[in-house]
């Protein structure tokens, strides 16, 4: 069962890389890390998912961004070389809204390999508000297979 679950990781990744080839990607653990990492300015965390996805779970401190909002450059209030880390439930919604702000001009875009699922299942937290939540939204019961 493991292995099956690995091979749908590796070939939704595969997919995602062909898509969007241009689009650069952060590990969950390069992003822990760079969470913690307490010296340097935190990356602008942005969630490319559905209203009602991001109201019951989300990284902490991640704004709401919707990848298909038609209008992005308004809300996006920080500098061009700021760390910008896109995720959604499993990286594709993302990789369409990190494509969208390279094209922008935003220097230092990565998309959440895994994204929240991934981020999820490693044990990771997850908040709703500033409170830490036990469960994330899987959209519907075929992402919910994912998890």
């Amino acid at each position: 069962m493991r292995i099956c679950h690995a091979l749908k990781w590796t070939l939704l990744n595969s997919l995602i890389d062909l898509k969007f080839p241009n689009v650069n990607h952060i590990s969950t653990e390069e992003l822990a890390i760079l969470l913690e990492d307490k010296s340097k300015t935190n990356p602008l965390l942005l969630d490319a998912r559905t209203p009602l996805e991001y109201a019951i779970s989300h990284l902490g401190g991640a704004y709401f961004m919707p990848h298909d909002l038609p209008e992005i450059e308004p809300f996006i209030q920080c500098s061009s070389s700021r760390i910008i880390v896109t995720y959604c439930s499993v990286g594709y919604r993302s990789a369409i809204l990190a494509q969208r702000l390279q094209n922008m001009g935003y220097e230092n875009v990565f998309n959440l390999k895994g994204s929240l699922f991934l981020w999820f299942s490693e044990n990771r937290p997850v908040f709703c508000g500033g409170q830490m939540v036990s469960s994330i939204h899987p959209n519907n019961l075929l992402w919910s297979l994912w998890l």
